[in-house]
């Protein structure tokens, strides 16, 4: 091995390539052994019941399960001392450890190095040779900097080289839709726009004919569907239909693929090319909402493929078989639901997808579990038995008949449990020594607004207005933004709904405003920093809001990303000359409650400074929490250490009510904070008492509050107010949850 990084390289990039798990492992420890020129390569990994699975080897007899127990072996030292062993004859080292049958004893060297994730030890990667010899210097730093790699890769891959054949084995996923459910598995498996191969096509006429006629039997499949589903849900659920008609119809989208066409491109490759970039403006952005947009256009994208190749496939006849099916497939669209029977389907698991897409907006108000990101669950058989919970995000395959039993009376119990839930909707969130907390739920589509309403959301608390900005190649007119804004306060009629102002830039750049790329964009220019550099358009979206505004005290604007006075008499002044414009105009318009968003840390000490120009605050909770805690909860590698119940968290949360509660403010919180069981004790002990969250925790954290004495969330507030770490505040929450039954029904 004579260039060490052209190795690694090499190494990491064709297991990258492999997509089945079982043929990444077998890779990596054969293109080890053939690097390192050695005997034996062996890659174990830590079980759920702490012994050392062995995954894969190259050089000994795997064939069947090898588990070397907790703490023995030379894997076990390596495992206790987290540190390389490297030593010439294994066989006589004290904590040599023979396995039956492995035939491991031919083997004297040994050089066994650590994998580790999140500074805990998940596996051990192993080399051994014949000749009692050490590893070389040289070749033991390219084993230990090939372990960091794989240390990454391996919390993917099976706990064992049999765990495919292991039952209860669940595979793991995001919790996107609660409740648990189980059913028979019905693959949604079709080639994807994807993975379409560039393809030339002379023919432009033909392709521009075929693309018209797309267009239109693709809005007639949307109509079809869009009715299905209206007879089950809301027509504001169906509606998010009219989200993918807005980009169906888009001009710009019809005219990049006609483009392409006349550059000499096939239409299917000239659809790929203008879904991709509308797909790569919204995974660029770091909203996590609006980078989920992105799955929304490529399941567009996918339903004009399948159509124009062959039409949508006809999964409601595969359905019929079983009473209950689980949906299955790779990143499934609202168009793959509305084809199955809705009284049959039970629930959905992606391989692909989040909890912020319109699948999971959707299954959660159906009601059913969903569950996104599941590794593996794409080589599931059709037909199969599956138990899924979507509270745990876990999905159990082909289990036993004693674990179906457990699960038909958990699944009994949840609905229940759902039942006494839905008696909860029209009941004010009140703790039982009399402080009322508003609930209000977030949104940023109509698609969104519908499950709100069902679980008894007193408003909106967080309308993200980006959406007409992201969706086209132009500035939205102010018409057009009146329609939408006009729709949302409808739905909400005698509700507030807090909108708040474009806050894009930076992390949220718009496709027709191209900026230079900033090194850290979300320090960067976003927000109101954007809005009041590029002031047209926040006139012209403030016009929007006032003349979409019909009745009094309902609109509340809030601006994002606030850090300085002058930011916000400028929105003042903004907001004083556009009642002006409309009123001379000869427009009834109402002057609505303007809100400053406390995101940015540097607003805390400001608050006193802010008053004259407020009539209410909101806190963001997630980017506050991250600019605190100088963490990035989307970043995988540092994600575990990001808690919005962190001590300085707490703290500046107390801080802010203590500031809000002198001046007479009327304060909300939004974001995850509002809607985990732990943090929500913490606020209401604060007193707090304007909570906004996703539409699915309204019933969950309505009945935390009506069970929870404010004299008790004051006491558990005072003990964390003096813990040291968030893992200490949250076992201290969730032992008095627990010890309470704060989450219990009454009589359930």
């Amino acid at each position: 091995m004579k260039d060490v990084i052209a190795e690694l390289t090499r190494i990491v990039q064709q297991v990258a390539l492999v997509q089945d798990p079982k043929q990444q492992v077998r890779l990596i420890v054969d293109q080890i052994a053939q690097s390192l020129d050695c005997e034996v390569c062996s890659l174990y990994r830590l079980s759920s019941e702490g012994h050392m699975a062995l995954l894969a080897s190259h050089g000994l007899d795997a064939d069947r399960p090898v588990a070397i127990p907790a703490g023995a072996g030379l894997v076990g030292l390596v495992v206790r001392t987290r540190h390389v062993v490297n030593i010439a004859n294994g066989l006589k080292h004290p904590d040599y450890f023979h396995v039956a049958d492995l035939l491991e004893e031919r083997f004297k060297s040994f050089c066994g190095v650590p994998l580790v994730n999140n500074g805990e030890v998940i596996g051990v990667l192993v080399v051994q040779g014949r000749h009692a010899k050490k590893l070389s210097a040289k070749h033991e730093a390219f084993l230990s900097t090939l372990a960091a790699h794989i240390a990454l890769l391996l919390p993917r891959l099976p706990v064992s080289n049999d765990a495919y054949v292991s039952s209860n084995t669940p595979l793991l996923g995001v919790a996107a839709a609660p409740g648990v459910a189980l059913g028979h598995a019905l693959p949604c498996r079709r080639d994807s726009l994807a993975d379409v191969a560039t393809a030339q096509d002379a023919n432009v006429e033909q392709s521009l004919s075929d693309w018209q006629a797309l267009l239109a039997r693709v809005e007639t499949d949307l109509r079809k569907e869009r009715a299905a589903l209206g007879e089950l849900v809301s027509a504001d659920v169906a509606s998010m239909f009219d989200a993918y008609q807005m980009l169906l119809f888009d001009p710009t989208l019809s005219e990049r693929v006609q483009s392409s066409i006349r550059e000499g491109y096939a239409l299917t490759t000239a659809i790929k090319m203008a879904i991709q970039y509308y797909a790569d403006l919204f995974r660029a952005m770091d909203d996590e909402y609006m980078k989920a947009r992105h799955e929304d256009v490529w399941h567009l994208g996918n339903k004009l493929f399948h159509t124009y190749q062959h039409g949508h496939p006809e999964m409601a006849r595969q359905a019929s078989d079983h009473d209950a099916v689980i949906l299955i497939g790779d990143d499934i669209s609202v168009s793959d639901i509305a084809a199955v029977p809705t009284k049959k389907l039970k629930g959905i698991v992606c391989a692909g997808g989040s909890r912020l897409s319109h699948t999971a907006i959707l299954a959660s108000a159906l009601g059913i579990p969903a569950i996104m990101g599941v590794h593996g669950i794409l080589d599931v058989a059709e037909q199969e038995v599956l138990i899924i919970d979507g509270d745990e995000g876990q999905v159990i395959c082909d289990p036993p008949e004693p674990l179906l039993a457990e699960y038909r009376v958990v699944i009994e119990r949840e609905r229940n449990k759902i039942a006494g839930l839905d008696k909860l909707r029209d009941l004010p969130a009140i703790t039982p020594d009399g402080h009322r907390v508003c609930l209000l739920s977030n949104s940023g589509l109509l698609a969104d607004m519908s499950p709100g309403l069902r679980q008894g959301s007193e408003g909106i608390g967080l309308f993200r207005t980006e959406i007409p900005f992201m969706a086209s190649e132009t500035f939205p007119t102010e018409e057009e933004q009146v329609r939408l804004y006009r729709k949302a306060l409808e739905v909400y009629r005698g509700k507030p709904v807090t909108m708040r102002t474009l806050d894009v830039g930076g992390d949220k750049p718009l496709p027709y405003f191209t900026v230079d790329k900033e090194q850290n964009p979300a320090l960067g220019w976003r927000g109101i920093r954007f809005a009041l550099d590029n002031v047209q358009l926040l006139v012209t979206q403030l016009r929007a809001m006032l003349k979409a505004a019909r009745e009094p005290n309902q609109l509340h604007v809030l601006v994002p990303m606030l850090a300085s006075l002058d930011e916000l008499k400028s929105m003042n002044s903004l907001l004083d000359d556009t009642l002006a414009q409309l009123t001379d105009e000869g427009v009834e318009v109402y002057r609505p409650r303007l809100g400053a968003m406390i995101e940015v840390p540097a607003a805390i000490s400001q608050i006193a400074d802010w008053r004259p120009y407020l009539d209410f605050i909101s806190v963001g909770s997630n980017d506050l929490s991250q600019y605190l805690l100088a963490l990035d909860r989307n970043n995988p590698r540092v994600a575990s250490r990001y808690d919005h119940v962190h001590p300085a968290v707490v703290r500046e949360m107390q801080r802010i009510v203590k500031s809000c509660r002198e001046l007479n403010l009327p304060l909300s919180v939004c974001g995850e904070m509002a809607a985990d069981p732990v943090a929500v004790l913490l606020l209401l002990g604060m007193g707090v008492d304007h909570l906004s969250m996703s539409s699915a925790r309204l019933p969950k954290v309505k009945l935390l509050i009506r069970k929870t004495k404010r004299s008790v969330a004051e006491e558990y507030l005072s003990q964390a107010l003096v813990l040291g770490s968030a893992r200490e505040i949250r076992e201290l929450g969730n032992a008095l949850i627990q010890r309470e039954g704060l989450l219990e029904l009454p009589n359930s």
